[in-house]
Formats: structure tokens, C-alpha cells, sequence
């Protein structure tokens, strides 16, 4: 929950559909920060009752003028969704149409094998200059192998409590995820290493309730979660730290490239092993907790556009589908 007390007139709407929401897995931070927006913006219009007119919600839009395409259309989505919500409790509201989403080329930054290994090292470096807190430095350098290590999202990540944690088993439980759907990830002997380091020094911390089941896995002094706005800016660091230039403009390297870049080195590995590509991809995506094999197969271009010699690999591995047309022409003339 965000630090904020709605007061316009749809406060108590705006509190129950959070908390509908939270009752059915969703995690609801953007949901709130969207609608603590709204109260602001409601709260100067004198309205008398919790009704959605279409005019309000064209001057919502036209006060928006800062917003990405992409900001708004997820805007639009909680608006059009809470519009709903409230039409069933009796009260008409306009459920505003979702705008039309333009096609997005995106190409994740793939990092190779020695530009992580450059990444790890500058990260294992980092100093802080003084004592602070709030600093998460503690939690820095077993996060970003976290995340390249099991293909986390960054809010999977820092979500993580110590009870989702079970290194005896060597599997980790991701509860709140993306698409609502728990999944259990296997941890490498190398994380496993890597998590047990940091719990030896975290767990020295002289905070109350460190290793409750319910407390955060990884934190910072105060034995508080760590932000992912933290993570982002460490990251930032480290990347100028070890020389890999940050192009911006959404080009990365990004945080969650450290995700992309899991999954593509994960597919090149398999297929060094002779294993077949496509067999692969209903377990990556699983592991991932991609709702459809569509996000996933992406990777397998992405494999082959870094790795061109492994064509030869994932075309042997199939090549007994399509016969070879020099074959047919010899058994046609035959």
C-alpha cells in the first residue's frame, strides 16, 4: 500500500476495488498510484456524486500531456476497468474505449557471457563511502545474480520473503508475479552459494525479525525491502563501472535486460547440447511465467541473431522434416 489517503468523492470506490483487486492476487501499487492521480485531480472538480462522465474524463486526458503512449494506455486500462466496477454498484459511469496500441519494435540488450562476467566483478567492487541506513548495497551484487541466475522480474525479486526462500530444498517461490501465477524456480549450486554468502552477513544485522518467515529476503540495513527505483540506479552505476555504455531512450541496457539475457544464454546453452530448440520452449516459458509460448519464442530469434553458428545446430536437429531438395530431385530421377 502506498502512502497516500484518498479524499475525493470516490475514496471508499477507489479503496474497495483495490482491494477487490488484492483479494484476487493482483499486486496493486500501479493500480493505486493511478488512482491517487485521480483523487487529485477529482478533488478540484466540486463534484456531488461518484458518477464518470465522459467530459471528466476527456479533461483528465487533456491534463495529461506529459504522458508516454504506453503510460496512458495502461492508465486507460484502470480507468475503463474502475468504471466498470462502478456501473455494478449501481452507480453510470462512461467506460472510456482502449485506445489502439501501435506496433512495438523492441530489441532487448543481449549481455554476453564476458560482459556479465565484467558486470559481476565491478559489482562485487562497489564501496559505499559512508554509512547510511537506507543503503542497499548489502543486497546489490546477490540481486543482480538473482536475477540472471532464475530469469526474475525486479518486483519478483525484491518481493521475495525469507519463507519463499528454502535453500535445504534449493527452489525458490515467486507468490506475487505478473500474470498471477506462482511458480517454484530451482536454484543453481553457484546462487545457492552466492545466497547463503549474503544471509551469513545479513542475518549480522542488529535488526528485530531479520529471518521472520514473513520478512523481506533481501533488504537493506534497516531490514526494509530494497526499491526497485534503488536497484535501477545501482544498476546505472555498475554499468558505468565496468564500461558497458547505457544508450537510454528505452535502448538499455535495462535491468530487465539481465531477464532477456537469462533466457537467451539458457537456449544457447541447451542447444550446444544438442537439445531441440522448440521442445525447450514450453519449459522456458513456465519458468519464466510467460502466460503463451508468443513472448518466448522471441528468444529463439534473438538466440539465433547473437549466435549465428548455432543455425547449424537447430537446423540439424530438424533436419530430418524437411528433406534436402538435391535428395529429392536424385530419387525423382531414379
Amino acid at each position: 500500500m502506498i502512502n497516500y489517503a484518498f479524499g475525493s468523492i470516490f475514496a471508499p470506490y477507489f479503496e474497495s476495488f483495490v482491494g477487490m483487486k488484492a483479494a484476487m492476487g493482483f499486486t496493486t501499487e500501479k493500480i493505486e498510484y493511478i488512482f491517487k492521480e485521480l483523487d487529485e485531480f477529482f478533488k478540484d472538480t466540486g463534484l456531488h456524486e461518484p458518477v464518470l462522465t465522459r467530459q471528466m474524463v476527456k479533461m483528465w486526458r487533456d491534463s495529461r500531456l506529459n504522458d508516454s503512449e504506453r503510460t496512458l494506455y495502461d492508465k486507460w486500462s484502470i480507468i475503463s476497468q474502475f468504471s466498470r466496477y462502478m456501473c455494478h454498484c449501481g452507480f453510470p459511469c462512461y467506460v472510456p474505449p482502449m485506445p489502439r496500441q501501435k506496433d512495438r519494435v523492441f530489441i532487448p540488450r543481449i549481455l554476453t557471457s564476458d560482459e556479465m562476467q565484467q558486470f559481476f566483478t565491478a559489482a562485487d567492487s562497489l564501496r559505499m563511502n559512508g554509512f547510511v541506513a537506507s543503503h542497499c548495497l548489502i543486497s546489490i551484487p546477490v540481486l543482480f545474480r538473482t536475477l540472471y541466475s532464475t530469469g526474475m522480474r525486479i518486483g519478483e525479486a525484491v518481493s521475495l520473503t525469507n519463507k519463499d526462500v528454502d535453500l535445504d530444498k534449493g527452489i525458490i517461490l515467486i507468490r506475487k508475479t505478473k500474470n498471477q501465477r506462482q511458480r517454484i524456480i530451482p536454484v543453481t549450486a553457484n546462487l545457492e552459494a552466492v545466497l547463503k554468502q549474503y544471509l551469513s552477513y545479513r542475518n549480522t544485522l542488529p535488526v528485530t525479525g531479520l529471518e521472520d518467515d514473513d520478512a523481506h529476503f533481501l533488504v537493506n540495513p534497516k531490514g526494509t525491502q530494497i526499491s526497485k527505483g534503488a536497484a535501477y540506479n545501482w544498476f546505472r552505476k555498475v554499468l558505468k563501472k565496468c564500461g558497458i555504455p547505457f544508450v537510454g531512450g528505452n535502448r538499455g541496457p535495462r535491468l530487465h535486460d539481465l531477464r532477456h539475457t537469462f533466457a537467451v544464454h539458457s537456449l544457447m546453452k541447451q542447444v550446444r547440447e544438442g537439445k531441440d530448440v522448440y521442445c525447450l520452449l514450453p519449459i522456458l516459458a513456465v519458468f519464466m511465467g510467460h502466460k503463451t509460448l508468443a513472448g518466448t519464442e522471441s528468444y529463439v530469434r534473438l538466440t539465433r541473431e547473437m549466435f549465428p553458428e548455432l543455425n547449424l545446430e537447430i537446423g540439424r536437429v530438424s533436419s530430418y522434416v524437411f528433406p534436402s531438395l538435391e535428395k529429392m530431385v536424385r530419387e525423382y530421377e531414379k
